[in-house]
């Protein structure tokens, strides 16, 4: 696209992109200019009327007109605005002042070579008491201080299970990985799975499934940073799945969370594909994402219409930066079409410009389905390693 430089008695004006607009501008100057006129004033260039939604960077302004993104100022308001978005289809995040203590109770032990894998359970809020798996790396020598990561299951029954090695699918195995290569690893149940698989979302505080676990995954990191043996400055989450969208969720509500991996766990709303038969037996292309133990307002409010829900994925994921992000996005995933994922990414990459820390947002498109593949998995955890500055104890995988 052609660039130039209008100059009025040698003084430089503005830089302008050669646009219909300019030209049809260009011919008036010149003819103002060739009439002899001694003095002019440009109009002023309207930005384009966008809904935030639409762009992320454009912004509700003070005003109540959009305006554009110029600045880091301009972001953190539409950052508060993406994520009052994900509130008003996942309600309100409950306050987080004046919590009981987390009183940690462990039930279970399994110890391995190179870590010890508790089972606990705690406290969130009163009468909440959520189950989880506690992995601790064994120490030699002087205890110190060691990174830990949040991780969460995908969908299955065996909730926190799924990601300690005995989910008889490959690959998702991470909770155990992660811990052998030296993390302290707690993996929570989301409810309606695992220990938790009888919830009654009917009868709690929440108005999504989503905004419970978004509330335990944070009561998470509070343990994490309250152990002797975990640096609070270096925690992660990751997620394949179920997992995968909830790390993004929890990282965009908790900038404690230095580093987020999602595997397999998002798209643009307009691009979720779950099948025909999904499709038709929740009623509609957003119909799983209303499910009861999920997000029902994206049904009850906003009538499964990805243009009328008040946030999408690429918002979510800009409300990271900039933070490192790292997406498993494979080109056969039936369910998170790649394509939303690309031009997901574009708008995401301007977000992060912004912040000077493109190289902190990486995606990759590995040739597999729904799955988190052992060299794209290799990779993640590579990235959490420079990320949390950790010296990984083993690049050992379980397949």
């Amino acid at each position: 696209m052609l660039i130039i430089w209008l100059f009025v008695k040698g003084n430089k004006i503005v830089m302008i992109k050669m646009t219909d607009l300019t030209k049809r501008l260009l011919i008036t100057i010149s003819i103002l200019m060739l009439c002899g006129g001694s003095s002019f004033a440009l109009p002023k260039l309207a930005l384009p009327a966008l809904n935030p939604k639409d762009s992320l960077l454009y912004f509700s302004g003070k005003s109540g007109k959009t305006a554009a993104v110029r600045n880091l100022s301009d972001w953190q308001l539409k950052r508060k605005q993406i994520i009052e978005g994900m509130e008003r289809a996942m309600g309100k995040l409950p306050d987080r002042n004046h919590l009981p203590a987390l009183n940690v109770q462990v039930t279970d032990s399994l110890a391995e070579p190179d870590h010890i894998r508790y089972t606990i359970r705690f406290t969130i809020a009163p009468d909440e008491i959520l189950p989880a798996y506690l992995y601790v790396p064994r120490q030699r020598g002087k205890p110190e201080k060691r990174p830990a990561m949040l991780v969460l299951h995908g969908t299955s029954a065996l909730g926190k299970g799924a990601v300690s090695g005995i989910d008889p699918k490959p690959n998702r195995a991470y909770a155990k990985e992660l811990a052998q290569r030296g993390y302290v690893v707690i993996a929570p149940d989301y409810p309606s799975f695992g220990d938790l698989k009888d919830y009654d979302f009917e009868n709690d505080r929440y108005q999504s499934g989503t905004m419970k676990a978004i509330f335990n995954h944070m009561r998470c990191i509070d343990l994490l940073q309250s152990r002797k043996d975990v640096d609070p400055d270096r925690i992660g989450v990751i997620g394949h799945s179920l997992g995968g969208h909830n790390a993004i969720f929890a990282g965009a509500f908790d900038e404690r969370i230095k580093v987020i991996v999602s595997s397999c766990g998002w798209t643009l709303m307009e691009h979720y594909n779950a099948g025909d038969e999904v499709t038709k037996k929740h009623g509609g292309k957003l119909g799983p994402w209303a499910q009861t133990r999920y997000m029902p307002l994206i049904r009850d409010k906003y009538q499964l219409d990805a243009a009328k829900v008040p946030f999408n994925f690429d918002g979510a994921i800009a409300a990271l930066a900039p933070r490192p992000f790292f997406s498993n996005s494979p080109t056969g995933d039936a369910n998170f079409d790649v394509k939303g994922v690309k031009e997901g990414m574009a708008g995401i990459a301007a977000v992060y410009r912004l912040f000077k820390a493109v190289d902190k947002l990486q995606v990759r498109y590995p040739d597999a389905g729904h799955d988190f593949p052992p060299e794209t998995r290799l990779e993640a955890y590579k990235f959490i390693d420079a990320a949390l500055h950790h010296q990984a104890a083993t690049d050992k995988l379980l397949f």
